[in-house]
């Protein structure tokens, strides 16, 4: 028994001694690691470890005043295959050549960019070279792509087996487009810089957040990201534009600029009593024809405004007890000399205007009386005339929130770095000599329309942070009045004699729904650094006033450039824009329904209002409404025909892969029913579709792309 105990306890010896040798071992081995080999072992956790990596945060959203979108930055990503991971290698490369011909026909069948044969040569031969990083696409991909694109064959398999490589991007998407495109401005493609100009640039800093610190560790030969401070995401911006007048100020501004052929517009309404930038349209053509948003030229272009100064040489007039509205100007045949220069007036070939009033003048555009009546009262003293233009705040610049701002210039007679001549006060006081972006005289316009205050224009409301406002911006008052109460009585109504009068220049397009007060200006502008005669000349037609004129809600100006067909006229080319901008704006704004409408008796209408095709239950639930019976339908498509009497309507049958006819129906239908087929859409144009890429009844696949022209 004895012998069995000393045994066990020899063993336990043997043991026990054998664990003390591996711990003196384990801690000797960790003493030598951490004083012999601490150099080396350092050096490998230093390349396997990343430390200060700066976290980019996100940039903040641009809002409508409404709330709607304006700009936000969208991950997008490229994507590439790495050819040489161990799966694709196996079995002699079994998996890659299973896969590659239907991995071929998927990518081209989605990006149609490239034929299969082409996408299997193109993946056989990186394959071959071993190559780690193959683009498979060249362009940038959304996240619902990506998600497509992970859904193919091979690349279903995930990143390990089919060596799928994605790089996150991030894009500043503009989701209405060309809305106040350069007004919301542009961001760099190197996101670090930030803003590149518009309200991106003037708010960047706002905008663009703090970046947090992170740390890559290489753990269990995986790459880890832990971060140790958070990034703070950039405050949201909430504009003063409303979507849909700048939809309708951009719209009725192209639609001009395209039918005269000109070469630049601009149009900006402003809200009278507030100063709130409501729509801002600059737009520029293209060399192939199309119309852009280059530049912010309605605030950063100086150019002489033409015949929309006239209404300030009134207001000087007038306000310094220099003339009365009712004072006869002896034009003669329509041609005068200043200081042995003749000015003429726009009709002095048909014999001029005679004798006129002050206000006639004013509602014919007289070049010559105007500035007879300012040749009168200053001639002798011109510094007054400019020092009076002073007075009411016409030289002062502005703070406006978008960068290049210019200001006004308008020139002294005292400054002696410019020689004044005899010439210069008649000519100023008809819109030449001056330079003035158009945001500055829709400024001074909007201070008659709101009894003499001026206000600063502006074009943010508020910064925000999850919602909640943390700096709201309110209205600025820049003169609290720039002229007597009298004078701007007498101003009002010579601005509503342009348009109503009979021989004003805007009679033409004055409108049955909406009074409007303005006044036109057509002006010769110099198309090179040489001057008028030397580098040529090319015309500038422009209105500017406000609606409605008897409780003004917003003021607005319309400027066209180089207008290469028609006759250059302020009336017919800007004062129609003006017009159709005015009506539709106060329709939008409207409280009237259709039951308040009394119809014309005289007038024939058709019983039924065109219908555009689409989906069967918003069309059934819009002619109810207006108490316009239809035949209904079981079918949730169907495509429509109106004639005088009779709203034709037919089932429209979709099927899930195979083109539908999308002829007649609006965007928001056909986009809504080629998305719910899985079908990417490209729209061009407005109204009605009109045309479609693929034929009816033709093949499709999810994830093509369908191109629509819509008129």
């Amino acid at each position: 028994m004895a012998g069995k105990r000393d045994s066990i306890v020899l063993r336990f010896g043997v043991v026990y001694f054998g664990i003390v040798l591996l711990f003196v071992a384990v801690l000797g081995r960790i003493i030598y690691l951490q004083t012999a080999e601490k150099k080396a072992w350092m050096a490998v956790a230093a390349k396997s470890k990343k430390t200060d990596i700066l976290v980019k945060p996100s940039r903040g959203n641009i809002y409508a005043c409404d709330g709607r979108l304006m700009a936000s930055t969208i991950p997008t990503y490229y994507v590439y295959m790495d050819t040489r991971v161990p799966a694709l290698r196996e079995d002699d490369g079994k998996l890659f050549k299973d896969k590659v011909d239907s991995l071929a026909t998927s990518l081209a069948t989605y990006f149609a960019d490239r034929t299969a044969n082409d996408y299997k040569i193109m993946l056989k031969r990186a394959y071959r070279e071993r190559k780690g990083e193959v683009q498979i696409y060249p362009k940038r991909i959304t996240y619902a792509q990506l998600k497509v694109l992970k859904k193919m064959p091979l690349f279903r398999m995930g990143r390990i087996k089919s060596g799928l490589i994605t790089k996150e991007m991030l894009r500043r998407e503009k989701p209405f487009g060309s809305l106040a495109s350069r007004t919301i401005g542009d961001i760099y493609a190197e996101d670090s810089k930030g803003g590149k100009n518009g309200l991106e640039l003037y708010f960047n800093k706002e905008l663009i957040g703090t970046p947090g610190i992170s740390i890559m560790q290489k753990v269990a030969n995986r790459l880890e990201e832990t971060i140790q401070v958070e990034p703070i995401n950039g405050l949201d911006i909430l504009t003063t534009i409303d979507l849909n007048m700048q939809d309708i100020a951009e719209k009725a501004l192209v639609d001009s600029m395209r039918s005269f052929d000109a070469s630049t517009g601009y149009a900006l309404v402003m809200e009278v009593k507030t100063g709130e930038m409501k729509a801002i349209v600059n737009m520029y053509q293209n060399p192939d024809g199309t119309f852009t948003e280059n530049k912010n030229g309605a605030v950063s272009d100086q150019v002489e405004p033409g015949s929309t100064f006239k209404t300030f040489s009134l207001i000087a007039l007038l306000d310094e007890d220099k003339a009365k509205i009712t004072d006869v100007m002896h034009t003669g045949g329509g041609v005068h000399a200043f200081a042995g220069r003749n000015m003429n007036d726009h009709n002095a070939k048909k014999g001029g205007f005679g004798s006129i009033t002050l206000a006639e003048a004013m509602h014919g555009s007289s070049n010559v009386a105007i500035s007879m009546a300012v040749v009168n009262a200053w001639g002798d003293n011109p510094s007054g005339y400019v020092e009076k233009l002073y007075e009411m705040g016409m030289n002062e610049k502005f703070d406006l929130e978008i960068p290049g701002n210019s200001g006004p210039k308008i020139r002294h007679p005292k400054d002696k770095a410019q020689y004044w001549s005899a010439t210069k006060l008649p000519w100023m006081s008809i819109g030449y000599e001056s330079q003035i972006p158009p945001i500055y005289t829709l400024a001074y316009y909007n201070a008659i329309a709101n009894k003499g205050k001026l206000i600063r224009p502006f074009f943010v409301k508020a910064i925000m942070r999850n919602g909640l406002k943390i700096k709201e911006f309110a209205t600025e008052t820049v003169r609290e009045q720039i002229c007597k109460p009298t004078t701007l009585q007498i101003v009002h109504e010579a601005l509503l004699g342009v348009m109503e009068a009979p021989k004003g220049t805007a009679h033409n397009v004055r409108s049955k729904h909406v009074r409007i007060a303005g006044k036109t200006g057509t002006a010769q502008i110099s198309k090179g650094a040489a001057g008028y005669k030397a580098g040529g000349t090319s015309h500038q037609v422009s209105f500017c006033g406000y609606f409605p004129a008897d409780d003004p809600l917003y003021t607005c100006i319309v400027v066209i450039r180089e207008p290469k067909k028609g006759y250059p006229s302020g009336g017919k080319m800007a004062g129609s824009v003006f017009k159709s901008i005015a009506e539709e704006i106060m329709a939008l704004k409207s409280n009237l329904k259709p039951e308040h409408l009394k119809l014309d008796s005289t007038a024939i209408y058709p019983y039924f209002p065109q219908a555009k095709g689409g989906y069967a239950r918003a069309l059934n639930s819009v002619m109810s409404n207006l108490n316009l019976n239809i035949r209904t339908t079981n079918t949730n498509w169907i495509s429509t025909n109106t004639t005088d009497s009779v709203l034709d309507i037919k089932p429209l049958k979709v099927f899930k892969n195979k083109m539908p006819d999308l002829q007649g129906m609006g965007a928001k239908d056909a986009m809504y029913l080629l998305g719910q087929m899985g079908l990417r859409v490209q729209v061009n144009g407005r109204g009605k579709v009109v045309s479609q890429n693929i034929s009816v009844g033709n093949q499709v696949t999810k994830g093509q792309l369908v191109r629509i022209q819509l008129n």
